[in-house]
């Protein structure tokens, strides 16, 4: 029996309240906005199992190319809340991991945007230095800035 191969990770999604803000935090950080739609319809409706949905949608992605965020804000059914402020060690995606050159100046930058910083800024051996940000509606980012 031959198995067939992943071909890529095409994008992660996160459901916000506030898509505009998460769109303003996800560009500072050095996202590009591909683009913005709303969907709706039986095909959305059989896909994520729910009835009468409309979301907007906003892809964003990495300056790479490579990685993508689809941010998503329910207009219907309105999204259930979650705990935003859950601890790192919560069950389920808590973090999404960015690499990035001078982690000090990109975490004020998000700061301007209301971030806020979970622990501290670390060193990890001679590779990296990294911290936990929380971004907007409790999303939790980590930043990686390689050292070699």
């Amino acid at each position: 029996m031959r198995k067939n191969k992943l071909l890529q990770m095409h994008n992660v999604g996160i459901v916000v309240d506030d898509l505009k803000a998460a769109i303003a935090f996800f560009a500072e950080l050095g996202l590009e906005l591909e683009g913005e739609m709303t969907v709706e319809g039986q095909w959305v409706d059989r896909i994520v199992g729910l009835n009468g949905v409309r979301n907007d949608i906003a892809m964003m992605r990495t300056p790479d190319g490579h990685g993508r965020l689809e941010l998503i804000k329910f207009q219907r059914p309105t999204a259930t809340s979650g705990e935003p402020n859950a601890p790192v060690n919560t069950l389920g995606i808590r973090r999404i991991m960015f690499a990035v050159e001078n982690i000090k100046e990109v975490l004020s930058r998000l700061q301007a945007h209301g971030a806020e910083l979970v622990g501290e800024i670390v060193q990890y051996e001679d590779i990296y230095l990294l911290c936990y940000v929380r971004g907007p509606e409790g999303i939790i980012i980590a930043l990686a800035e390689p050292l070699r």
